[in-house]
């Protein structure tokens, strides 16, 4: 019984403990969506857009290789990588919970602000085999990479958790690169992220620890 009591105590710690960043995370999603909704662009974000779609042409095949760690494809992978190789059933749960609520809240979102693709509103857009019409707020992308870096985090060691933090944050520059995205977008796509991250996250915790408490050790240099 104290057992129960001890990890219940724990588990309410731990929602407490996320509860406050996710909050931030939702306030600034709603923020960012109202300031796009309909298509509107500020001249800072197009001149940051700019930067990054003119970045040279040499770098696309690097930056698909990254851009895939966004993909809903990575979802599967990676939760049979933590389930198979790594023994880590909650966190494979967790990921598949990202990959279901990026499937479903990136529809709602999508019906409540529109922001069209940059091709559809800017001129001049280089697009790397990106689309070119439809809703592009949020990105995809960004809620997967992000997502899955909030899930795995807990999981990592300090070398491991800056890599998998620049893969998430350069699978949104990529997709800004590639002209699939203005940089709102993705800052949106962040946020949704970092939400679905951490009811993943808190959902697959909560219940009987079945796992080794102690992080995954970071690889031998």
């Amino acid at each position: 019984m104290e057992a129960i009591t001890e990890g219940r105590d724990a588990g309410l710690a731990m929602v407490t403990r996320r509860a406050l960043p996710a909050l931030a995370a939702a306030g600034l999603l709603l923020v960012t969506g109202l300031h796009v909704d309909g298509n509107h662009v500020s001249g800072a974000e197009r001149a940051v857009f700019r930067v990054l779609n003119d970045l040279p042409s040499a770098i696309y095949v690097p930056a698909w290789v990254v851009m895939q760690f966004g993909n809903l494809l990575a979802v599967p992978a990676l939760a049979a990588v933590a389930a198979v190789g790594l023994r880590r059933y909650r966190l494979a749960a967790a990921a598949l919970v990202v990959g279901a609520a990026k499937w479903y809240g990136s529809r709602i979102i999508k019906t409540e602000f529109l922001r069209e693709r940059p091709a559809s509103i800017l001129g001049d857009v280089i697009t790397r085999d990106a689309p070119l019409s439809g809703q592009a707020f949020v990105s995809g992308h960004a809620v997967i990479a992000v997502g899955l870096a909030v899930v795995f985090h807990p999981y990592l060691g300090r070398r491991q958790r800056i890599v998998v933090w620049a893969i998430a944050a350069l699978v949104c520059v990529t997709r800004v690169y590639v002209g699939a995205h203005l940089p709102l977008d993705v800052v949106g796509g962040a946020c949704a992220g970092w939400i679905v991250g951490t009811l993943a996250t808190v959902l697959t915790r909560l219940g009987p620890n079945l796992e080794p408490a102690r992080p995954i050790p970071p690889a031998a240099p």
